[in-house]
């Protein structure tokens, strides 16, 4: 099954550590699905936003284990994206922000 460029960046993440580096090193960074690797991140960022990519770099984060009361649970396991923009691009959706 072949996947859209739109189904592999889930959304944007928008949290003061990826802020900051967006502002020092021209990084942004996304939530994606668990399935997709760096050249399919790589191909959809180019494709949906139009601006070139230098690297991407992909962490698996694990969900946390959370307790209410005798009753455990877990949040689900999610994967995050940091994307290396090239010298001289940015994106408009997070200079609005």
């Amino acid at each position: 099954m072949k996947r859209g460029h739109y189904d592999v960046l889930l959304k944007p993440l928008l949290t003061e550590k990826i802020t900051a580096m967006r502002e020092k090193g021209n990084k942004v960074g996304f939530l994606v699905r668990r399935d997709a690797n760096r050249i399919e991140i790589k191909q959809a960022v180019e494709s949906v936003l139009k601006v070139r990519v230098e690297r991407v770099h992909v962490l698996n984060v694990m969900g946390k284990l959370k307790r209410m009361g005798r009753f455990a649970g877990k949040r689900p396991d999610w994967k995050k994206a940091i994307v290396t923009l090239k010298e001289g691009e940015k994106l408009e959706m997070y200079e609005s922000v």
